[in-house]
């Protein structure tokens, strides 16, 4: 089934970044169409059903926030 998604597309110095306004997936390339290309890939594997694999290691990490 193919469904239409809203995108825009800019240029970020020598890159062309690649948004859609629907779903929170970018990604960029080279020209517009290299960017939109890719950004169709990107969408394609984050709507593709989950695979079982192994559980990722989950981490604790402490990040001082505030002035002492």
């Amino acid at each position: 089934m193919k469904r239409p998604f809203a995108t825009t597309v800019w240029r970020e110095g020598d890159w062309y970044v690649s948004q859609c306004l629907e779903v929170d997936v970018a990604s960029q390339g080279e020209t517009e169409e290299e960017a939109l290309e890719n950004l169709r890939e990107a969408l394609e594997l984050h709507f593709e059903p989950p695979q079982a694999t192994r559980p990722p290691k989950v981490c604790m990490i402490e990040v001082e926030v505030g002035a002492a």
